[in-house]
């Protein structure tokens, strides 16, 4: 069953008079419940790439389907809809707020949501010990380690329940320890069935992807399955 499909897609940025093509004719397509690395070197397109299929940004061409709904003629609400509800990110910075606690951060997309507060603070405290903090629910950001940050970002991207997650270098931050201990947890979502989709330059981490989608230039040159 497809997830996504990129169809035709092209994203041109404007900088006064000059147009900067960075993505060109991408056409791609992602199943429920795939592990999919986008690798490639600074300038291939791997951001604009995230951007789109996070419904971040809009193509400058073609369409974005996801679960056959074209997300990229949708209004801004819609586009935060899209975002709050069926895609997860996790991100190289964490983005963790520091004056909330480990629990709260990890609530606060479900507060967005109108979760009731009874049921994201079960749902935040069952993620936080699935991903092995269990014992860090009070703490703050910044009496945690820097993997330790990932495991509750990546805990805050489950929140909603969504069909993807979205991770942006999400060991770029890391020591190689820390790195392997997030990769394992993101395969282990994968083998649960979350569909992963894992934006890299490092080539160590896109093999733990069993597919393997290169960028250079802003157009696919290599698109491998393990």
């Amino acid at each position: 069953m497809s997830l996504l499909k990129i169809e035709g897609v092209g994203k041109t940025y404007h900088m006064g008079k000059v147009s900067v093509p960075v993505l060109k004719d991408i056409n791609l397509e992602i199943k429920k419940g795939e592990f999919v690395s986008i690798m490639g070197p600074s300038g291939s397109g791997k951001s604009t790439m995230m951007n789109l299929v996070g419904a971040l940004d809009r193509p400058s061409a073609g369409r974005i389907l996801l679960n056959d709904v074209d997300i990229s003629k949708l209004s801004d609400d819609s586009l935060a809809t899209i975002r709050q509800k069926m895609v997860g990110f996790v991100f190289q910075q964490f983005n963790l707020i520091p004056r909330l606690t480990t629990i709260e951060n990890v609530e606060l997309p479900m507060w967005f949501a109108g979760i009731p507060k009874k049921v994201r603070m079960r749902r935040a405290r069952d993620l936080l010990v699935q991903v092995g903090l269990g014992d860090r629910l009070t703490h703050k950001s910044t009496e945690l380690s820097g993997g330790q940050m990932q495991r509750v970002a990546i805990a805050r991207a489950l929140a909603n329940k969504p069909e993807i997650i979205l991770a942006d270098e999400p060991t770029g931050n890391l020591d190689s320890k820390s790195g392997s201990e997030i990769a394992k947890i993101l395969t282990g979502l994968n083998e649960e069935g979350k569909t992963i989709i894992i934006i890299t330059h490092d080539a160590s981490l896109a093999k733990m992807a069993k597919r393997i989608i290169t960028l250079k230039d802003g157009e696919i040159v290599d698109d491998t399955v393990s």
